[in-house]
């Protein structure tokens, strides 16, 4: 084989991941055209109108936070922007466009997986496994994710994560600095990547990465900041600030302590979103707000005070995403979109557990929504209080199954005693 061909030709441990990924594409493919079918079309809340409302207001020259409010960052523009480039303010055609930049973001997320399980080594059949069921899950989850734009900034959180599994620490943390610029979550992955940086790669390494993660944020957020300081703090601000949402666990607990005990409850419909008012409300919205932060602060300690290994890596990032969902005042079921890239990444019977509970998340979740989602936020429907509590639990045991240590075997068996006689 001549220099030329050995330079071009895959080497033949990455030759299973190649398989792997091309069907997986193709089987994601195969899944987002069932969205459109059936019963999936049924009863589909959307924010597309949203987003097209923020495109075509920056196709008519307006500058966003300055001229009108977004409640999103900065690095999620370009996906509202670029579907309304020449749609005419017409609103099926802006959602075809959205629809097909949103297949292309997902087409990312299952080659994101793809290129991070080919870092890990994985072998064949936890490469089938493991992205067969990223490629499928938005079945499980249903049309929710035919109209957010969260595949994007998740696309970004795998990529991110599978080049620093792939040794280029730089390019993964300004990948995560762009997600995290996106829509925030991306950046819990930060500290676990920039740990295992430090303890790989040394301390300067780390911090280069740290700056690289701080710059990509400061080139997104400043423009916008200068031209309108209020206007990006009001955004910050406005999502920082919101109440107790109907599907988050502390909802779920007030709302079946409603069922049972007839509890009254006070819906708060602001920011966006359908909530529960009420000084309770409040202090749960405060205490999910405290432990969300404790279980972060406690798993970015728990990794950092291990070995920096790869699979550990993974399955930290895993626990922290589902903590970060599980415990979060806002719990909408797009947020789960989140999570399919990363759990299943998480290897042997653990990974097995936590991808059985995550599918068991994203039945439930579709269970109620879209279909019974306004009885439940307008008539506190008994059958989907009980439904979002359940899924609320099932999340919370997920984060248990990804974080908690698992029992070791004991190395070697007593000796049994001698028998006299």
């Amino acid at each position: 084989m001549s220099t030329r061909q050995e330079r071009w030709s895959l080497p033949a441990e990455r030759r299973p991941a190649l398989a792997a990924g091309l069907v997986a594409l193709a089987a994601f493919g195969a899944a987002w055209a069932l969205l459109h079918r059936g019963f999936y079309e049924r009863d589909q809340i959307v924010d597309i109108p949203v987003y097209q409302r923020y495109g075509d207001q920056m196709v008519d020259g307006k500058l966003p936070y300055r001229d009108f409010r977004v409640e999103y960052p900065p690095a999620a523009l370009p996906v509202f922007l670029l579907p309304a480039i020449g749609d005419g303010h017409d609103e099926p055609a802006y959602r075809r466009s959205f629809e097909r930049l949103m297949v292309l973001c997902g087409l990312l997320v299952v080659a994101g997986v793809a290129i991070a399980l080919s870092a890990l080594r994985a072998e064949p059949a936890r490469l089938f496994g493991a992205l067969g069921f990223a490629a499928l899950a938005p079945l499980a989850l249903g049309s929710v994710i035919l109209t957010r734009f969260d595949l994007w900034p998740t696309a970004l959180a795998v990529l991110g994560l599978a080049a620093v599994l792939s040794r280029r620490n730089r390019l993964g943390l300004g990948v995560l600095g762009l997600g995290a610029a996106a829509k925030i979550f991306p950046g819990v992955l930060a500290p676990l990547a920039l740990t295992y940086v430090w303890r790989r790669r040394g301390r300067r390494e780390a911090l280069v990465c740290g700056a690289v993660f701080a710059g990509v944020l400061l080139v997104c957020f400043l423009p916008f900041f200068v031209l309108s300081p209020g206007g990006i703090w009001d955004s910050l601000h406005r999502q920082a600030s919101r109440p107790l949402q109907i599907e988050s666990l502390g909802s779920g607990f007030l709302l079946v302590a409603h069922q049972l005990f007839g509890y009254g409850i006070h819906l708060n419909l602001s920011h966006g979103s359908q909530n529960l008012g009420g000084s309770l409300p409040s202090a749960f919205a405060a205490i999910l707000s405290v432990l969300q932060l404790a279980a972060l602060l406690g798993l970015w300690v728990g990794f950092a005070r291990g070995p920096a290994e790869p699979e550990r890596l993974v399955r930290y990032s895993a626990a922290c995403m589902a903590a970060f969902i599980a415990f979060g005042k806002v719990l909408s079921p797009q947020f789960l979109i989140w999570l399919l890239p990363l759990v299943p990444l998480v290897r042997g019977r653990r990974g097995l557990a936590a991808a059985a509970l995550l599918a068991a998340a994203l039945v439930l979740t579709q269970l109620w929504f879209p279909y019974r989602y306004w009885d439940l936020a307008l008539r506190l429907d008994e059958r989907a209080s009980w439904l979002v509590l359940v899924r609320d639990l099932v999340l919370l045991t997920l984060v248990a199954v990804l974080a908690l240590p698992l029992r070791r075997a004991p190395t070697g068996r007593r000796r049994a005693p001698a028998r006299s006689g």
